[in-house]
């Protein structure tokens, strides 16, 4: 949710609304070369630094200016390769003088590949070729989490999983191999699990200890559960479905695509509606988890434990990409369709409900004016063959809809004073027969509010027309939804966080790299 306005990292509002739910992707910074105004120089000193090392750049420029900057970008990320703004720099400085030199953090930063642009006066003209940097791990070798589950298996069936990407640290020269576990599974070296399991391993949940080892000798062990399903048994009795909005990619805290990684392993999720991507975080999770994706734009995105059979180009409302879908094969014979969304956030209803004290009515129309009412309309109108179609295929609808439910905001909760307030983001999916999960698992508002906006923001730090506000407590409110329809049976559903996170903008070292809880709903797909 773009609620609250970074320097550098929303140079305006304007700018921001446009960026929000943008659908198109960047051709890769190698390959532009449109800038007619980069006439100065960048280079860096070294083309590789470990982690927690400076990053050392020389530069020139005929036109100084004192908020001319340095922008650190991943690559491929959100580099301005157009000279617009895609998304947020990982770290920025400024260079104010015609030439001299800089240096960048990499403190917290992920290893991989980087890009370093010298842009005009706090935008997005270029003032030089950008130059490219890899950033090499400082830590110890070691797998993301020492306990963690692999998709399902079935007896009798080829069997296949990868756990090459959940490790961290010096990769250089890594190999995997098996350490113990059932006879059926073989562990390659580069960390690919195969086999058949025989239907006597049904009868328990295989058990898979796994070595990494890099080339400087490094170790490091982990296990692997993998349940066996019979032949004729639902092969994923129960879905776990997840929203969750990165938050820039999980660019805004140190670590934070292997505090993203850790969450979803120990979560044990199966599909994941992502939301503010950053472009390439959906592809990085789905690679280093071994997992199916889907890509929409620069903001969307769905990661699948199971293969997507079908993928849906973006649905637009009104001139953004709002929605995309994917098709999920869950079994031999089963399916489940996933819409996911990111609805517009601006004007935002509880502060002006809060703060603007506004009427009903006015609330409501605010609603059409952000954008969110017909975006949901024209969301649920691409959705109705799926609906239509839920008995035969389960149907989810996952996304930050950056607008409150009516179902929070009765005369039960308290809500600034207000009795109740129709939300159009929750009535028009309720009335279509979508159902919220969370509220399916939680009917009392009072006693399980579930709340996702936001862990990191208690206070109002001003803008959209409630500057007056500032200091004064952010309304704490549950934006972010799993919808279902269909032959699903909710178990359980929460909104979660890692640890207790520290409010911005100390935020750096949190565990939590989001400044959205994450919704999680437990569903049985199927009966005895």
């Amino acid at each position: 949710m773009f609620k609250h306005v970074f320097k550098r990292w929303l140079s305006s509002l304007a700018m921001a609304t446009l960026v929000l739910l943008v659908s198109a992707v960047p051709a890769a910074a190698s390959s532009a070369s449109s800038a007619s105004s980069a006439d100065g120089t960048l280079a860096v000193a070294a083309p590789v630094v470990r982690r927690g090392e400076p990053i050392r750049l020389t530069y020139t420029t005929p036109n100084p200016h004192p908020a001319n900057w340095l922008g650190l970008y991943t690559d491929p990320g959100n580099g301005p390769v157009e000279e617009k703004y895609v998304g947020p720099s990982t770290r920025w400085v400024y260079i104010t003088e015609g030439g001299g030199e800089a240096t960048l953090p990499t403190d917290g930063l992920e290893p991989g590949d980087y890009i370093v642009f010298a842009l005009a006066q706090d935008g997005y003209r270029w003032l030089a070729a950008p130059v490219k940097i890899r950033i090499m791990s400082d830590e110890p070798l070691h797998f993301i989490t020492d306990a963690f589950d692999l998709r399902n298996a079935r007896a009798l069936a080829p069997y296949q999983a990868k756990v090459g990407g959940l490790v961290r640290g010096d990769t250089e020269g890594l190999t995997f191999r098996k350490v113990s576990g059932p006879k059926w599974a073989r562990v390659s070296a580069d960390g690919e699990v195969t086999g058949t399991p025989r239907p006597l391993h049904s009868l328990r949940p295989a058990s898979l200890r796994m070595e990494a080892r890099n080339a400087r000798g490094e170790t490091s062990t982990a296990t692997a559960a993998i349940e066996v399903r019979r032949p004729g048994q639902s092969l994923v009795p129960e879905l776990k479905a997840m929203s969750f909005n990165l938050w820039h990619g999980g660019s805004q805290v140190d670590g934070g695509r292997e505090k993203e990684l850790r969450f979803l392993l120990e979560s044990d999720v199966d599909v994941v509606g992502l939301q503010e991507t950053s472009a390439v975080s959906t592809r990085e999770l789905a690679e280093a988890l071994g997992w199916d994706h889907h890509q929409a734009g620069t903001d969307l995105g769905v990661i699948s434990r199971y293969p997507i059979t079908e993928r849906r180009e973006p649905v637009a409302g009104g001139p953004l990409s709002v929605a995309t879908k994917v098709r999920v094969r869950i079994g031999e014979r089963q399916e489940v369709v996933v819409w996911n969304v990111h609805l517009g956030y601006t004007p935002y209803g509880p502060y002006d409900a809060c703060f603007g004290r506004m009427a009903q009515d006015e609330l409501l129309a605010n609603e059409e004016r952000s954008g969110r009412t017909p975006q949901i309309e024209a969301v649920l109108e691409a959705m109705k063959p799926d609906l239509d179609a839920a008995r035969r295929t389960p149907v989810l609808l996952t996304g930050d809809f950056n607008a409150p439910s009516h179902l929070d905001w009765t005369g039960k909760a308290d809500r600034c004073g207000y009795a109740s307030v129709p939300w159009p983001a929750s009535v028009l999916p309720a009335k279509a027969g979508l159902r919220d999960s969370y509220r399916v698992a939680h009917p009392d508002p009072v006693a399980s509010p579930g709340i996702t906006w936001s862990p990191i923001y208690p206070v109002f730090t001003g803008g959209y027309g409630h500057d007056s506000h500032k200091g004064e407590p952010e309304p704490q409110d549950r934006i972010d939804f799993v919808y279902y329809a269909g032959s699903l049976r909710v178990t359980g559903s929460q909104a979660l966080v890692e640890g207790t996170p520290t409010a911005v903008p100390n935020h750096r070292g949190n565990e939590w790299s989001s400044d959205h809880a994450a919704v999680l709903t437990t569903f049985r797909t199927s009966w005895p």
